[in-house]
């Protein structure tokens, strides 16, 4: 997603994506794909990215009649595709190599997530190993309010 910029060779890296952007980078699809947007991006360094919270999930229809709730796993899920978001662009891997989702520790959830809420979610990257295993700091927030975080471990596929 570099694009040259001058002729001393730098690059601009675009700072948003949107949705069509976000397709060409991860690989999920409806009713999977848990990221609406990223509205801040820094090259190898973290993403934050938007999940608008809608009645029209369909894990709402079970999760839990009466008293939706967005569940947990996937406000983790969430969070590990915006890591997938940078860890899709990192200088030196591969093209087409994909990152999958590996591990959490220290996930916490803090707060309910509920339909017509925003989770803001933020991914940072931590470690990269043998550019084949990363771990990523991430937080969820809604209204400025701590949701879930969490590090997230990956490792790429061949």
């Amino acid at each position: 997603m570099s694009n040259p910029n001058s002729s001393d060779g730098t690059t601009d890296t675009p700072t948003t994506f949107m949705i069509e952007e976000i397709h060409k980078l991860l690989p999920h699809r409806y009713p999977f794909l848990l990221v609406d947007r990223i509205i801040d991006y820094k090259e190898s360094e973290r993403a934050v990215g938007i999940k608008n919270v809608t009645m029209n999930e369909e894990f709402f229809q079970g999760h839990f009649p009466g008293r939706p709730l967005m569940p947990g796993v996937l406000i983790v899920e969430a969070m590990a595709q915006v890591g997938g978001i940078v860890l899709s662009q990192l200088p030196d891997i591969p093209s087409g190599k994909l990152f999958v989702f590996t591990g959490i520790d220290k996930v916490r959830i803090r707060r309910s997530v509920v339909p017509g809420d925003q989770l803001v979610i933020t991914a940072e990257l931590l470690s990269l190993k043998r550019k084949r295993f990363a771990m990523m700091s991430t937080r969820a927030e809604v209204d400025g309010q701590l949701a879930c975080s969490g590090e997230l471990m990956f490792a790429m596929v061949d």
